[in-house]
């Protein structure tokens, strides 16, 4: 079933969009002005308990409207959804696993190129951190028009996190580093030996399952067998993902990656004049997605998606 809207020359369809197992994925289907079939993006949400919006809970991003928006002003519609268990889609996000959220994406693709209001040969994939990993996974293996890497990176996911992990502990007294270090060791060693969905690790119940497959993932050998154009962006100020990843992606993908590393571009997708940390993300919140980048990628993807 489908119901729309229309504000300012921008229609949005709320749709259910099955996935393999038959959920019903909650989605937002956003086109531009005009009768279609419009070349078209599907849009994944990076980690955590996020809805269609990139927002979890008061941690909110705010990516998919403006995205959205931007997009269908230069002519391309898009499709966002809520996770499992998150929003208006049913199931416990608990239990979902990185190999989930990648089959749920495949599925969302796949219902994209079906709509009648999309040109099924002009569907790209955009991702940002989480999603840009599996929309690496999806351009290697599902034929999308064109691709768009948002703060991905491309090692494995362990070396990810301890990549992340080192940046968190510059930010932090020098006497805590040795104590941290062997929390975090112990803590990895205990999620590694965990056969659940979920489970407690350190006290909180964490999504196991998620966390192990996303550990093991590799997206290297993905990366190498994408033969579309790649748009990778990452913030210089990234201080989740490392910059230098963008010459790894630009290395493996076969003809090349256009890539861009911005300047002052935090993980969040908002600028900054200095220096950054997790620790200023709530100040940088207040602040819209940086236009500059979603102008940028919607210029990419108008070209490669006609």
């Amino acid at each position: 079933m489908e119901r729309g809207t229309t504000t300012n020359d921008v229609r949005e369809i709320r749709l259910a969009v099955p996935a393999a197992d038959g959920l019903a994925l909650a989605s937002t289907l956003t086109l531009p002005a005009g009768p279609g079939p419009h070349p078209a993006v599907l849009c994944l949400p990076g980690s955590g308990k996020v809805d269609r919006d990139s927002n979890a809970g008061r941690v909110r991003m705010d990516l998919g409207r403006p995205l959205a928006t931007t997009l269908a002003r230069h002519g391309i519609a898009s499709l966002r959804y809520d996770r499992r268990g998150v929003g208006e889609t049913p199931g416990d996000w608990q239990a979902v696993g990185f190999l989930d959220n990648r089959a749920d994406g495949a599925a969302a693709l796949h219902a994209l190129r079906g709509h009648p209001e999309v040109h099924s040969r002009a569907v790209g994939v955009l991702g940002h951190s989480e999603g840009a990993v599996h929309a690496m996974w999806l351009a290697a293996h599902a034929q999308p028009a064109a691709a768009v890497l948002l703060a991905g990176y491309a090692r494995p996911g362990e070396l990810a996190l301890r990549w992340q992990g080192a940046r968190l502990a510059e930010t932090l007294p020098r006497p805590l580093l040795p104590l941290l270090r062997r929390v975090a060791a112990r803590q990895l060693a205990r999620l590694a030996a965990t056969t659940t969905d979920s489970a407690r690790i350190g006290g909180l119940r964490i999504n196991a399952r998620w966390w192990r497959e996303q550990l093991a993932y590799d997206p290297r050998p993905d990366l190498a067998r994408i033969a579309v154009p790649v748009l990778a962006v990452t913030g210089a100020e990234d201080v989740q993902v490392d910059p230098d990843d963008l010459d790894v992606i630009a290395q493996l993908v076969p003809g090349g990656a256009e890539t861009h590393r911005a300047p002052g571009l935090t993980h969040i997708l908002r600028r900054t004049d200095g220096p950054t940390s997790v620790f200023s993300y709530r100040r940088l919140l207040r602040a819209p997605v940086d236009d500059e980048l979603l102008t940028t990628v919607a210029h990419w993807l108008a070209v490669r998606l006609r």
